[in-house]
């Protein structure tokens, strides 16, 4: 499955410049006391209000998924969605990789790596087994 390359723009260029580094950015609020979705652009304790971005572990769990087969052949695996809560947090809608759709359960601790899509674009987090290898 196919996914139209993410445009960065003025919001989400230091995300993604870090993700090509291999490092996960959150938003971070000093009103609020946390963290927010890398999306987020605006505070929701005080709109008017600055946030900044932070380094994030990069270690969560899923909390829900999708499988989407891909029609025709058995050759080339489904594309596994999900929606990871971080250790930090806010949840993150990520491709999954290199775990068996058929183990996955809610609370399936994943670590957040980077991948960039084939014909280039944006480099973007994906969950991968906990532990590497």
């Amino acid at each position: 499955m196919s996914v139209s390359p993410l445009t960065r723009d003025e919001h989400s260029a230091e995300f993604f410049d870090a993700a090509a580094r291999g490092v996960l950015l959150l938003r971070w609020s000093k009103e609020c006391g946390g963290y927010l979705p890398p999306a987020a652009v605006i505070c929701p304790c005080a709109p008017l209000a600055p946030l900044e971005w932070r380094e994030a572990s990069g270690l969560g769990e899923v909390v829900t998924w999708t499988v989407i087969p891909v029609r025709g052949t058995d050759a080339v695996p489904p594309t596994v969605v999900a929606y990871v809560e971080l250790a930090e947090g806010p949840w993150i809608t990520v491709r999954v990789r290199g775990i068996d759709p058929a183990k996955l359960r809610a609370g399936h601790p994943v670590r957040i790596g980077f991948e960039t899509p084939e014909g280039g674009g944006e480099t973007i987090p994906i969950a991968l087994p906990p532990h590497p290898g």
